[in-house]
C-alpha cells in the first residue's frame, strides 16, 4: 500500500535527509503548524525565538559560523513583515539565507483572507531568489533550489512561500521525488593576461596591502590565502567576515580590527589587492587610496569596476583566484613597509592604546573592551552590536577562530539589534567555547527578549551593556553638526536592563567602578546562566567611526 505524507512533513524530511539541516530558527504560526510538526518528527531542532527579525538575525549568522545556508521559518503577515529587517540584512551582506515563510491559503485568493498580502513582490528587492510553491509534490524541488541559489556564485537570501493548503495536503509519497543535493562551486576564472598583468603589478609592488572581506571567509580559503601571502610578502587586513580566516597575530597582518586604523596607513599604498570586499562608504568608495593600481578579486563580475574602477579585475571565487595567482607571483619580503604601516596605525590609535590599560572613572569604552579581553582571551567568540560599540569591539577583541569577531558587516544597513541574536547563534554552533556580547545601550533593546530565548533554550551567553545612556552615535554627530544644546531624541536615561534579564530567568549585576568588570563577569559565567552585566560608561567618548559617520551622510567626507 502507498505511504501518504503531509506537504510539511515531506519539507521536512527533504531539509534533514538531502540538505543536512539540523537546526531552524522559528516562531510558531498557524499557517505553518504542519511544518513545525513535520520538524519535529524527523528531528530539526527548533529554536524558537520571540520576534521574527531575530529569527532571520540567528539564521543569517548561523550560516557565517557554520559555512552552510542558515534557515529560518516564519508565518505569514505579521511573521513575514517582522523578518523582512533580516533578510535586508542578509542581502546586503551576501550571506546565505533559506527564508522559508507561510502564506494565505490558495484557495481564498483576493477573498480578504486572514494575513493576505503580497508577499513575493514585498520581499522581492532584498532577495536572491524568491517562490510559491503551488503543489505538495514538487516542495522538495523548490527546496532544492531555494538551497541552490542561496549558495551559488554570490551569496544571499532566498525566500520560499509555502502555503497552508499545501503543507496540510495529503500525498502519497511516490509522487514527490527528492532531489540529489547539488553545490556547483562557480567555474568562472579569470583569462591567463589577466592574471599575468595581476601578478607583474604585485610582483613590482614596493607598499602594496592585501585587503580581504566577506569573500574570503565564504570561500573558505585558509590554506592557499597563507601560502599566498607568505610567498608575496603582502601585508594583510582581514575584515568584516574574512577576518579569522588568518589569526590577527600573524606576522604579516596589520591587525587593524576594524576600518577605521585602516585609514593611516592605506593612502600611503601603491599596490592594493582587494579580494572579495566592496569598496562602500567605509572605504570611501575606494577613495582612500588614490594613487595605488588596485587588483580586485570578486565572485560577482559586477563588482570589480564598482565605484573605483580597478587596474585588474578578477572574477571567480577568491580562494581559486588565488591558487591561479599562486604559481605567477614572485617570492618577495615587504618587512620595512610592513613595520612603517604598523606604525602608521599605532600613532593612530595612540589615545586609544592608552585608554585600554588606564584605569578610569567613569569608565572608557576602550577599557572596558580591554577588561572583557583579559576574561576570555582569543579561544572566544565576540560579537559586537551599536554605533560607537561596534567599533570599540571591532578594533579591540581579537579571537584565534573565523567569524571569532563579529559585527554587522561592512555596515550598508547599519542594522542595530543583530547582537544578542548572533551571539546566540554563535553559542549554539560552538557551545564548548565562550560567547560574549558587546551591546551599546541602545541596540540592547531592539532583541533584548530574546533572552527569555536564551533561557527557555539554555544558551549562556555573556552580554556586556556598554551603557552611555544616550544612542551614542547619534548624539555625538548631533553635537558636532547642532550643538551639544540642540540633541534631539538621543538620550535614554540609567535603565537597569541587568535587572530585566533577572526577571527573564539570567544572571545580572550592574558595574560602575573598573575593578568590578572583571568579578562580575566572572560571577557571570560561573551562574551557567544567559547574563547580562550593564556598566555605565563614560558618555562624553567620541569614536573615530561616529566622525566618519557624521562624513558619510553630511557629505563633509
Amino acid at each position: 500500500m502507498s505511504k501518504k505524507i503531509t506537504g510539511g512533513h515531506l519539507a521536512a524530511k527533504y531539509m534533514k535527509q538531502m540538505e543536512q539541516v539540523d537546526t531552524i530558527f522559528t516562531i510558531s504560526g498557524g499557517h505553518i503548524e504542519n511544518l513545525l510538526d513535520g520538524l519535529s518528527e524527523y528531528g530539526i531542532r527548533t529554536i524558537d525565538v520571540r520576534h521574527e527579525q531575530a529569527a532571520a538575525m540567528m539564521a543569517h549568522a548561523w550560516s557565517v559560523y557554520r559555512n552552510e545556508p542558515g534557515v529560518c521559518l516564519v508565518t505569514a503577515g505579521p511573521g513575514f513583515t517582522n523578518a523582512i529587517t533580516g533578510i535586508a540584512n542578509a542581502h546586503l551582506e551576501n550571506v546565505p539565507l533559506v527564508v522559508l515563510c507561510g502564506r494565505h491559503p490558495i484557495r481564498d485568493d483576493l477573498k480578504g483572507a486572514l494575513q493576505e498580502m503580497n508577499q513575493i513582490d514585498m520581499v522581492k528587492p532584498v532577495t536572491k531568489w524568491c517562490a510559491t510553491c503551488y503543489d505538495a509534490a514538487r516542495i522538495p524541488e523548490y527546496l532544492s533550489i531555494a538551497f541552490r541559489q542561496a549558495t551559488m556564485g554570490r551569496p544571499g537570501p532566498v525566500f520560499l512561500e509555502l502555503p497552508p493548503d499545501i503543507l496540510f495536503a495529503e500525498i502519497d509519497e511516490s509522487l514527490a521525488s527528492m532531489p540529489v543535493r547539488r553545490r556547483h562551486k562557480t567555474r568562472v576564472s579569470p583569462a591567463p593576461d589577466e592574471l599575468e598583468a595581476a601578478a607583474r603589478i604585485i610582483n613590482g609592488a614596493q607598499k602594496p596591502m592585501f585587503l580581504g572581506g566577506t569573500g574570503i571567509g565564504m570561500s573558505d580559503c585558509g590554506v592557499v590565502l597563507e601560502q599566498f601571502l607568505e610567498k608575496t610578502g603582502l601585508p594583510f587586513a582581514l575584515v568584516n567576515y574574512g577576518r579569522g580566516v588568518l589569526p590577527d597575530t600573524h606576522s604579516q597582518s596589520v591587525n587593524p580590527g576594524g576600518f577605521t586604523g585602516l585609514t593611516a596607513g592605506l593612502p600611503m599604498c601603491d599596490v592594493i589587492v582587494a579580494a572579495g570586499i566592496r569598496f562602500n562608504w567605509v572605504l570611501q568608495s575606494g577613495s582612500l587610496f588614490p594613487d595605488a593600481k588596485v587588483i580586485r578579486i570578486d565572485i560577482d563580475p559586477a563588482e570589480l569596476d564598482r565605484n573605483r574602477a580597478a587596474d585588474v579585475g578578477l572574477a571567480g571565487d577568491a580562494g581559486r583566484v588565488l591558487e591561479q595567482l599562486l604559481p605567477l607571483v614572485e617570492q618577495r619580503s615587504h618587512e620595512k613597509w610592513l613595520e612603517t604601516f604598523k606604525k602608521a596605525y599605532t600613532a593612530f590609535m595612540t589615545t586609544e592604546l592608552e585608554m585600554r590599560s588606564t584605569p578610569s572613572d567613569p569608565i572608557h569604552p576602550s577599557r572596558l573592551v580591554e577588561r572583557i579581553y583579559s576574561a576570555f582571551g582569543e579561544d572566544a567568540y565576540y560579537v559586537a552590536d551599536g554605533g560607537d560599540t561596534t567599533y570599540y569591539g571591532m578594533s579591540g577583541f581579537s579571537s584565534r577562530h573565523r567569524a571569532g569577531v563579529l559585527t554587522p558587516a561592512g555596515g550598508l544597513l547599519g542594522c542595530l539589534g543583530t547582537g544578542i541574536p548572533f551571539a546566540l547563534a554563535a553559542k549554539l554552533a560552538h557551545p564548548d567555547k565562550p560567547v560574549i556580547v558587546l551591546n551599546g545601550d541602545g541596540s540592547f533593546g531592539f532583541n533584548s527578549m530574546e533572552f527569555d530565548t536564551a533561557v527557555r533554550h539554555n544558551i549562556p551567553i555573556i552580554c556586556v551593556v556598554n551603557n552611555d545612556c544616550a544612542w551614542g552615535m547619534i548624539k555625538h554627530s548631533q553635537e558636532i553638526s547642532l550643538g551639544p544644546d540642540r540633541c534631539t531624541c538621543a538620550d535614554l536615561g540609567l535603565r537597569h536592563y541587568e535587572k530585566m534579564v533577572e526577571g527573564l530567568g539570567g544572571y545580572g549585576e550592574l558595574v560602575t567602578k573598573d575593578e568590578e568588570i572583571v568579578p562580575a563577569i566572572k560571577r557571570a559565567v560561573d551562574s551557567g546562566k544567559p547574563a547580562c552585566i550593564n556598566v555605565l560608561t563614560d558618555p562624553t567618548v567620541t569614536s573615530p567611526a561616529t566622525i566618519l559617520f557624521y562624513q558619510s551622510f553630511s557629505g563633509l567626507a
